[in-house]
């Protein structure tokens, strides 16, 4: 891959989207919690459960202290209750018997590679969401790589079809300039939602038709013209 595709990629894409800066989102903490909600459901549902579980729970203390029922019961809108509820609740108090407090801002202090094996230890965090912990509250350049990121990267020829998702967080990330990753993140996920679709994509419609080898595949499919 040449970095060069990169840069004019994301060059491409802020024309089109606008330029993205990274400004912190709360706590690391809070952070590591809405994500381990957000897996495997839409981005309504988890912030719905961590909504809910915020109102029912006055801080993390008390949510460490609850029955696991009880904390389900709170997420359920966001589905996988039971699951997530366990896993949040295993990952407070391992933070909790390793660091003596709740609370995860020293890993602002961390080497990135320290600080994301550090999460990856904890119940239910895994390299997306180590690194939307990193990226998001404490905007350090760890690439989260949902399926927007790695279905668009490997259609630009940036990862091949031998990479897997969990390879493809780092292999990318070590592509990137440290100021380029949030961009790129929320840029490349944009585009997949908007433009680059599982299905279908709208490949006549892309600013990246001149970079993408995927391109001529797909517009030389038979697509129905109302969907090009």
């Amino acid at each position: 891959m040449r970095n060069t595709n990169i840069e004019q990629t994301i060059t491409l894409l802020a024309g089109q989207y606008g330029e993205q800066r990274c400004e912190p989102n709360g706590k690391p903490l809070d952070e590591m919690v809405r994500t381990i909600l957000s897996q495997n459901t839409s981005d309504a549902n988890s912030g719905r459960a961590y909504y809910s579980l915020k109102e029912a729970f006055p801080d993390w203390e008390s949510i460490l202290k609850a029955p696991a029922d009880d904390i389900a019961d709170s997420i359920r809108v966001g589905g996988l209750g039971k699951i997530k509820a366990a896993r949040i609740k295993q990952a407070l108090s391992d933070i909790k018997r390793l660091r003596g407090e709740l609370d995860l801002d020293f890993l602002s202090g961390l080497p990135i590679d320290e600080a994301r094996a550090w999460l990856r230890q904890l119940p239910g965090v895994g390299a997306k969401t180590a690194n939307c912990v990193l990226l998001f509250s404490l905007c350090r350049p760890a690439l989260p790589v949902d399926t927007h990121v790695f279905r668009v990267s490997m259609r630009l020829g940036f990862i091949d079809s031998k990479v897997t998702v969990e390879t493809a967080h780092l292999l990318l990330e070590g592509r990137l300039k440290p100021e380029q990753v949030y961009q790129f993140h929320v840029l490349m996920i944009g585009h997949g939602r908007k433009v680059c679709k599982a299905q279908r994509p709208r490949c006549t419609m892309c600013v990246l038709g001149g970079l993408c080898p995927s391109y001529k595949v797909f517009v030389g499919s038979a697509f129905p013209a109302s969907e090009r």
